[in-house]
Formats: C-alpha cells, sequence, structure tokens
C-alpha cells in the first residue's frame, strides 16, 4: 500500500469512527455500496464522490483526508476556495497541471476525484517565483479578457486558501460548481457573501457570483502565450521614422 493511500484509508475511518458509524451505517449514509471496509483496509481508492461526500457532510478538508493538510474541518460556507487536490511529482514537490478547456468543461464535477487528476498533463517550472506554492494552468476560452488576454493562450494562477485573501482588481481563475471562468474580481461593497467578476472586454457585462458558489481561486501571476507578432505601435514608429528621414532628406535637396 502506497503512503499516501494509507494516509487517506486510516483518516477515512478515523472520521466514520468519530461520527460514531458502522461501516455498514457509513457506506449507506454516503451512498457507496454495503460496506467501508475495502477503503479502510486501502483496497479502494476514495472515489471523488466520497470526497465531496465527507465535505458536504462533515465539512471535511479533502487536503487533510490525502495528508496535505494538518487542517481537518473546513468551512464551506466560509470562503474555504483551497484546491481540493494537490498533486506531486517524483521528488514531492508540487506539480503544475495543466487544464485544456475540454478538461475544464468537467472540472467542476471532478473536482474531488484524485483519479481524474492523473489524466491531466503536468510540469514544473524551476524558478524561485513558483516555489513554496500550489499553481495550476488553465487555457482561456472566449474573448472576454481582451486585449490582456487572449482566446487560447495558458494562463498560470497561484492557489487561493480563502476569499478573505483575495485582493480585488487582480484576474483569477475562478472555479463555479458548473463552470471555469478567467475574470476580474471585485468584492461587493455591503455584501460579503458576493463578489463581482468583470470582463476586461467592455463587451461583457459584470456578473455577480455568491461565495459559497465559488469551489476553488487561483491568481493569476504569469501567463503562456504563443505567435507573438510585433505590435502594432512598433510598425507605427518605424512608419513615423522613415516619413521623417524621407523628410528631412527632402528639406536637404532643397537647400542652395
Amino acid at each position: 500500500m502506497d503512503k499516501e493511500l494509507k494516509i487517506s484509508s486510516e483518516r477515512f475511518k478515523k472520521v466514520r469512527e468519530e461520527q460514531n458509524h458502522t461501516q455498514q451505517s457509513f457506506a449507506q449514509l454516503l451512498g457507496i455500496g454495503n460496506s467501508t471496509a475495502d477503503i479502510e483496509r486501502g483496497k479502494t481508492k476514495i472515489s471523488g464522490k466520497v470526497v465531496m461526500e465527507l465535505l458536504q457532510q462533515f465539512s471535511i478538508n479533502p487536503l487533510w483526508l490525502f495528508g496535505k493538510s494538518f487542517v481537518q474541518y473546513v468551512d464551506i460556507n466560509g470562503g474555504d476556495v483551497a484546491p481540493k487536490v494537490v498533486t506531486l511529482n517524483q521528488e514531492g514537490q508540487d506539480s503544475i497541471l495543466l487544464v485544456n478547456q475540454k478538461a475544464a468543461a468537467g472540472y467542476p464535477q471532478n473536482i474531488g476525484d484524485v483519479e481524474w487528476y492523473d489524466s491531466l498533463p503536468s510540469f514544473s517550472i524551476p524558478l524561485p517565483e513558483y516555489r513554496n506554492a500550489t499553481y495550476r494552468g488553465f487555457q482561456v476560452e472566449g474573448d472576454s479578457m481582451l486585449p490582456n488576454i487572449r482566446p487560447n493562450e495558458w494562463v498560470l494562477g497561484r492557489a487561493v486558501p480563502s476569499i478573505t485573501e483575495a485582493s480585488d482588481s487582480r484576474i483569477y481563475i475562478v472555479v463555479l460548481k458548473d463552470s471555469v471562468l478567467v475574470k476580474k474580481m471585485q468584492k461587493v461593497a455591503n455584501a460579503p457573501d458576493r463578489v463581482r467578476l468583470i470582463s476586461l472586454n467592455p463587451e461583457y457585462l459584470p456578473i455577480d457570483v455568491e461565495v459559497r458558489d465559488i469551489q476553488e481561486l487561483w491568481m493569476v501571476n504569469s501567463k503562456l502565450t504563443f505567435g507573438i507578432n510585433e505590435p502594432s505601435e512598433s510598425n507605427l514608429l518605424k512608419q513615423l521614422q522613415q516619413s521623417m528621414d524621407e523628410l528631412k532628406g527632402q528639406i536637404q535637396d532643397l537647400k542652395p
């Protein structure tokens, strides 16, 4: 039995015993069959459905369940937006998962399913800016964040543990219950239970969402872009410089 599986099975059993359930009654409560014996023996991995049931029914922190946190309980109505699953590379360091547009469509429904994350590519960046924190990459769909972020570009976000740590007017990857959005976020005055998501493209109107509907929050601090073209301003400057040179030459020709 690997270390992570051993930890999760032991902590799952701890939760059951704290709730004074038998293996049979706990399985029935979670809707997973006749008994939790195979999970507690490490023969069966904890599914995403079970993770979400433990979170919703008993406020069990998914990170604690898999040995990634010392905090057993989280307040799901109090703005906890930390990652539900954290992946590590062979050196035991956080790896950066990449969630493309297709995977993002299913991300909210699989957010606690450890096995689902195995299908996503991952990599590491050996730079100090990416140390001591958890990062995730998402591919942007649509043009709502033009001109700063173009369709199909990738944004890298740093995990935000609590909505209280989010800053106004920063760009975030917002994982809702049914979608993944990349927006600038603002807190709503006199409404701590809501935030406003704003597009940079003025053609899109702001939307207000309930904090309790945010599953994860990632603060964007960098992006991956491809097909870099020369800025149009640079072309204009070159044209202007060329015109000035031509004008200087004409003036020189007019001198006696």
